[in-house]
């Protein structure tokens, strides 16, 4: 036990006094200290306070070796002491913890006041007036200070003796500032919805309270915390009130009578918002519920008041386009653009090979040649990129767009928006099935008046990793304009990838017989095993050989989950040390960093799978400076700075120093999920399908799998299992708003 809270696993304790700060990331607390115990130095790393040297401590946490520093403690609980001896506390005033008090006058401090020290700077100013030098407006301002930093001290070890690792300690006292203990004592499931913690370390926390927190507390928050799973896990954003109901009183073990009246307080108290969708209740978290809601009057706002009639070169113009590009626009293809020119709004939607990147540039140019001024955005940067090769204008992510902040209390803002709208008179959004309803809503937001909204993408992709469906609720909706391309192209159509995954659409088998210049091969093995086998000899050695592909930039191993043989967590392993072994006994060996579980080692392809807005990156080539490594973006470990515990990673031509700590959203990438790679292609694409677990056989993840592909695609596994994935109608099915919000829009317009 350690105040309260038992460990999970046996942790040591070292008790020792600090000696001096070798490095400190200031953002996020983690440190690298160096300590005295037993007059021997040890090294301690972690997320600490804000440590001085001459400050004693008592760590719990783990020995470890580092390949180069060698014996290492990883703190998981930091207990602070004051200095009690004159040579510590001389050192800890020294250190310039406390303003006013550089060395030379902590010497005097302590020469005078020896032992009581500590006890002088906390109270007794007047005392310490009377050394030279320290007039009486001076000795107040350092026992302020002292206060000061002895408040927050005072703090901290409150919150940890409630039984709370450093790290929650920091971050709660960031969140609630002083009263941060007080808050917590009162109602630990704050820390939930300060998503500091998740509800079962609340839980566990507030049963270990000696004075535990009323049970009506725990209720309410465990069904907010049901809800926030289905959102933002699941992607709902609603649920049916019954489901609701059912589902968190299972959950937290109590009767549904308490679970109903948890639920009604929180609609009382508007933390949840019932609506009623076809004939039933569905609860929404608020901040979903304002944000589908928003997207519906913002659709209808400009379906209301559509752009000024803008003048686009004449009847002939998309003849004079044909002759400048030396193509034919098919009709479907017309029709878009000429709806473009015509409408504020449009949905353009298909499938592979149907004419989408062309029919996008063709709206582009018209935009252009009307003389409006264009912005381009796609969800992910390679999607970005894609773009603005496609057009020659500069595209952006949409957070970059949008002027992406954040805030102090870490939440997500974006600059444009209502009072400070778009520089543009035209926007096209690409990979518009990848947007969540919270980031399409800041961008409807950014809208100025009068401004076009064209929207591209492709409904049979698989949902955005956040919550809601907007391309599928938008196509369904029939409250604006679209046109879908059915059409594919002769010169297409002799690609079997691309006819493949229309085979597949449609609930058919792909064409698997194989032709030596097809861009689409099936290879068959019995089991997982078998399968991986077969990956990692095609990605080192076959696929090199006869395609002259790059295995680390060309090739990509898209996987249906994580987990298993096949999966993508097993698979990077072996990727990792077939295509980027370490170099033991050479002359420049590749330098290496552990993490936990996770070995990072220069060379190294790695994915960043969550938005980090305030990572610092630089283009050194041009000296550009920004913030920012959004999800999915790929690069590699260009340098592993092992004195600092860091990596360097270039994405593309941006690069970005990773803390340790930050680390946590960065993952080896040889091998990513089908759902990473959404807005991604690759110029080749290796996929198992094998050893598929059920809930992830459906036909919309193969489908995205084959469409990441642009030369060359091959499935590795079995028949039966790719056969199930064709089979598999289902559709990953979200509860959302947004139909009945445009619906309700529509009947009043």
């Amino acid at each position: 036990m350690i105040d309260g809270f038992e460990l999970q696993t046996e942790l040591a304790e070292l008790c020792c006094v600090v000696e001096g700060i070798t490095f400190r990331n200031e953002v996020t607390g983690f440190a690298v200290v160096d300590v005295a115990c037993d007059e021997k130095l040890e090294i301690v790393k972690g997320i600490l306070p804000q440590l001085s040297p001459g400050e004693k401590l008592r760590l719990m946490g783990k020995w470890e070796h580092h390949p180069t520093y060698g014996r290492q403690f990883n703190a998981q609980f930091c207990e602070r002491g004051l200095p009690t001896t004159n040579d510590e506390i001389l050192k800890y005033l020294s250190s310039g913890v406390i303003r006013g008090i550089g060395p030379s006058t902590a010497r005097k401090i302590v020469e005078t006041f020896g032992a009581r020290t500590m006890d002088v700077l906390d109270s007794k100013p007047e005392q310490l007036a009377r050394i030279k030098g320290i007039t009486h407006e001076k000795a107040t301002r350092i026992c302020e200070a002292f206060k000061k930093q002895f408040g927050l001290r005072q703090v901290m070890i409150a919150l940890e003796r409630l039984g709370m690792t450093t790290a929650e300690c920091m971050r709660a006292h960031k969140a609630f500032g002083d009263l941060a203990a007080e808050l917590i004592q009162k109602n630990p499931y704050i820390l939930c919805d300060a998503a500091i913690i998740g509800f079962a370390r609340a839980d566990a926390l507030a049963c270990a309270m000696s004075d535990p927190p009323p049970p009506t507390l725990r209720l309410n928050a465990g069904v907010l915390h049901w809800m926030r799973k289905q959102s933002y896990d699941n992607g709902h954003c609603c649920v049916p009130a019954e489901m609701a109901l059912a589902s968190s009183a299972a959950m937290l073990n109590t009767d549904q009578k308490q679970a109903e009246d948890a639920i009604r307080t929180l609609i009382d108290d508007r933390r949840l918002i019932v609506h009623r969708i076809d004939g039933e209740e569905r609860l929404f978290l608020p901040e979903l519920y304002h944000a589908e809601t928003n997207v519906a009057k913002r659709i209808d706002f400009l379906l209301r008041f559509p752009p000024a009639e803008t003048k686009f070169g004449g009847g002939d113009v998309l003849i004079r386009m044909e002759d400048k590009h030396g193509i034919h626009y098919a009709v479907q293809q017309r029709e878009a653009m000429q709806m473009a020119m015509e409408r504020g709004l449009l949905i353009l939607t298909g499938g592979p090979g149907t004419g989408k990147t062309t029919t996008l540039k063709g709206i582009y140019e018209l935009f252009k040649e009307g003389g409006l001024k264009v912005a381009l955005a796609a969800p992910t940067g390679r999607a970005a990129k894609r773009m603005q090769e496609l057009t020659g204008g500069n595209a952006k992510t949409i957070h970059r767009l949008l002027e992406v902040e954040w805030t102090q209390d870490d939440k997500q803002t974006f600059s444009r928006g209502k009072s400070n709208p778009l520089d543009a008179q035209a926007v096209i959004i690409d990979e518009i099935s990848m947007v969540d309803v919270p980031l399409f809503s800041a961008l409807l937001n950014a809208l100025p008046l009068g401004c076009r909204l064209v929207l591209v993408g492709d409904a049979d992709q698989l949902p955005p990793v956040g919550a809601g469906c907007v391309l599928r609720d938008l196509l369904k909706s029939e409250t604006m304009p679209v046109v879908r391309l059915t059409q594919i192209f002769r010169q297409t159509k002799q690609s079997r990838i691309v006819m493949g995954a229309h085979s597949i659409v449609q609930g058919k088998m792909p064409e698997l017989e194989r032709s030596a210049d097809s861009d689409f091969f099936f290879m068959e093995r019995r089991n997982p095993t078998e399968t991986a086998k077969t990956i990692l000899d095609l990605c080192a050695h076959r696929l090199p050989k006869a395609y002259g592909f790059n295995p680390m930039e060309d090739i990509q191993v898209l996987c249906p989950s994580r987990k298993g043989e096949t999966g993508t967590v097993r698979l990077n392993a072996q990727l990792q040390n077939a295509l980027n072994p370490p170099q033991k006994g050479s002359n420049a060996p590749k330098r290496e960093l552990r993490l936990g579980s996770r070995l990072f080692r220069e060379g190294d392809k790695v994915m960043q799978t969550k938005n980090d807005y305030e990572l610092i990156w630089k283009i050194p080539a041009q000296g550009e400076e920004g913030k920012g490594v959004f999800n999915g973006d790929i690069g590699t470990v260009e340098r592993v700075l092992q004195s600092e515990g860091t990596l360097r990673v270039r994405f593309e031509d941006r690069v970005v120093d990773y803390p340790a700590e930050r680390t946590d959203d960065l993952e080896l990438a040889f091998a990513v999920t089908v759902h990473k790679s959404q807005g991604n292609e690759f110029p080749c694409v290796v996929m198992p399908v094998s050893g598929v677990q059920e809930m992830l056989a459906y036909r919309n993840l193969l489908y995205t799998g084959f469409t990441r592909a642009r030369k060359l695609l091959i499935l590795v596994g079995d028949q039966w299992q790719l056969r199930r994935m064709v089979e598999g109608r289902a559709k990953v099915q979200r509860n959302t708003g947004l139909c009945t919000f445009l619906a309700e829009m529509d009947e009043t317009r």
